[in-house]
C-alpha cells in the first residue's frame, strides 16, 4: 500500500501543477494506481489533503533555505536574494489557479500558506535589512517595514496575475527585476555583492 508521505507528495505535485480544485481525488488515485478508499483511509476529505499538501511544499521551502549556501551566508541582502531564488525554483511549477483555489475553496491551507509568507517576509526578510541596514549596506532613511510590504509581501500576486510570470520569463530575469533590482534601490552606494555589482 501507498505510503501516506508518497501519497501527500504525489498529490502536492499535481495540485501545484493543475490546481487544488480541478485535479481530483479520481485522477490522484488513478494517478497513483490505487483505489479512492486508500485515499480516505489517510484522509476523511479532499480538504485535509490539501491542506497537508500545503503544508509539505511550505515544509519542503523551509528546510531548503536552511542549507548552507543559503543559511551560512553572512550578507543578509545575498541571503535575501538567495531565499527568493530558491522560492522562484519551487513558483515555476505552480499554476495561477493553485493559490487561487486555495484562497477561494480550502481556507485552511490558504492561512497555511498566508501565515507562512507573513512569517517569511514580516520576520526572515525583514530582520535580514534590518542587519543590512546595521551593517551600513542599506541607506539609514530607507523605512524596512514599508519595502517589505511594497515590495515583498505580495510577490504571488504579481508572480501570478492573470497568467503566470513564469510562462513568458526565466526565473533569472523574475529574480532580477522583482528583487535584486528593488535590492540595489536601497543600498548605499559602495555595497556590492555577487548578484549587485557597481
Amino acid at each position: 500500500m501507498i505510503s501516506k508521505s508518497e501519497l501527500v507528495a504525489c498529490s502536492a505535485s499535481n495540485f501545484t501543477q493543475f490546481g487544488s480544485k480541478r485535479f481530483t481525488l479520481d485522477e490522484l488515485a488513478n494517478q497513483l494506481g490505487i483505489s479512492k478508499k486508500t485515499i480516505y483511509h489517510y484522509f476523511n476529505k479532499k480538504e485535509e489533503l490539501v491542506e497537508e499538501s500545503t503544508a509539505y511544499l511550505l515544509q519542503r521551502f523551509s528546510r531548503e533555505i536552511q542549507e548552507p549556501e543559503i543559511a551560512f551566508c553572512t550578507d543578509p541582502l545575498e541571503r535575501i536574494i538567495l531565499i527568493y531564488k530558491k522560492g522562484f525554483e519551487h513558483l515555476i511549477y505552480f499554476s495561477p489557479t493553485f493559490l487561487f483555489g486555495l484562497k477561494k475553496y480550502y481556507p485552511k491551507a490558504y492561512d497555511l500558506f498566508y501565515s507562512f509568507r507573513n512569517d517569511l517576509v514580516n520576520k526572515t526578510i525583514y530582520e535580514l535589512f534590518v542587519d543590512a541596514q546595521k551593517s551600513g549596506f542599506v541607506q539609514k532613511e530607507v523605512n524596512l517595514r514599508l519595502v517589505c510590504e511594497l515590495y515583498f509581501l505580495n510577490l504571488n500576486a504579481i508572480a501570478f496575475g492573470k497568467s503566470s510570470l513564469f510562462d513568458k520569463y526565466t526565473q533569472q530575469e523574475i529574480l532580477q527585476h522583482l528583487i535584486i533590482n528593488t535590492i540595489k534601490g536601497i543600498v548605499t552606494k559602495d555595497y556590492t555583492n555577487k548578484f549587485i555589482q557597481k
